[in-house]
């Protein structure tokens, strides 16, 4: 009996020793990561709270109105920064905002669990930075975020560009580590200790899938500064965001058929991330007079795919005369397997 309460303390002590050694490991890798992409915007209360972006200020050659960027799950601003920044450079003013919780944006209180408080939030800011009208860019979770403003700042919205959406119920659940982080008290250990090396072997593979069947772009983990959502703090809220998201979109959804504003979907018929038949499919229903663009060979990121048909998007819903079908025609020529 003493013999056998040794081993169980022993071993006890073990894991208690093997969690303080993930612990300090996953706070001394989260210090490097945060000294390796530091923070590029400016951070600005919006009520009890400071939420993060980067401003590019209206250019004399604009012909463009003013852009809002909103970045999907496990990103932050400079996801859609290293794919527009220099593209869109010179034609108008931009805002690239860490979501609540994401990046160097501080999480703030409940409301921000679901897309409407973050749409909130995002609209607080542009009041601060003065920014009136926009047309607002949303890919992948940020396309529920981009739904919500549409729905609660109508008097803030020119148009709206949803990439590879994830804005409507779907079957099953979600990954097995969301849930994880996502249990009182084990969530938060298992935030602080086993995700960051996990996280730091997979991260490659990870963005592969999310690619996935396009190639990579090279510097693209370096460029979007992904490994920022493996810091625990990040990590946990983005879990909390995604967990949250399919009990919201149950809700939320019945009121895409209130959207007015001219509306562009992009989606790929090979995204292995979001199920385009249900999302984007389902949006391009919701929203009257709506175009969806469908474009063969595509995975989940359009935005660095098909930069050019994304922007072609912003310029239709701008009131520009934009063949987007013939874009999207010869995307799909570019990217076609050889």
């Amino acid at each position: 009996m003493i013999l056998a309460l040794k081993l169980v303390f022993y071993a006890l002590a073990g894991i208690a020793a093997l969690a303080l050694c993930l612990f300090l490991f996953s706070q001394w890798q989260s210090r490097q990561i945060s000294a390796r992409y530091p923070n590029i915007g400016e951070r600005i209360d919006v009520g009890g709270f400071q939420l993060n972006s980067v401003h590019v200020p209206r250019p004399a050659t604009a012909d463009l109105p003013a852009l809002l960027f909103i970045h999907g799950a496990s990103g932050n601003l400079r996801d859609p920064m290293s794919a527009f920044l220099r593209p869109l450079e010179g034609r108008a003013e931009m805002l690239f905002v860490d979501r609540p919780g994401h990046g160097y944006s501080e999480r703030g209180d409940e409301d921000n669990l679901t897309p409407d408080g973050q749409a909130d939030a995002i609209a607080r800011l542009l009041d601060k930075r003065g920014i009136g009208k926009v047309i607002v860019i949303g890919h992948s979770f940020g396309g529920a975020t981009t739904a919500a403003f549409a729905l609660r700042h109508k008097d803030k919205v020119l148009g709206l560009v949803f990439l590879s959406p994830a804005t409507h119920p779907w079957p099953g659940g979600i990954d097995w580590h969301y849930d994880l982080a996502n249990i009182p008290y084990l969530g938060r250990l298992f935030c602080n200790t086993l995700t960051m090396p996990a996280g730091l072997m997979r991260i490659e593979s990870g963005v592969q899938s999310v690619f996935h069947p396009n190639p990579v772009p090279p510097g693209y983990v370096d460029n979007a500064a992904i490994p920022l959502v493996l810091r625990p703090d990040n990590f946990c809220d983005n879990a909390r965001d995604v967990a949250n998201l399919l009990t919201y979109v149950q809700t939320a959804q019945p009121h895409y058929r209130e959207i007015s504003a001219p509306t562009v979907i992009i989606t790929g018929d090979s995204d292995e991330i979001v199920y385009e038949e249900l999302h984007s499919l389902g949006l391009n229903r919701d929203i009257k007079g709506s175009e969806l663009v469908w474009v063969k060979g595509l995975g989940h990121k359009p935005d660095y795919v098909a930069t050019d048909l994304t922007i072609a998007a912003i310029e239709k819903v701008a009131g520009m005369n934009r063949d987007l079908r013939e874009i999207a025609d010869n995307v799909e020529r570019r990217i076609a397997p050889r």
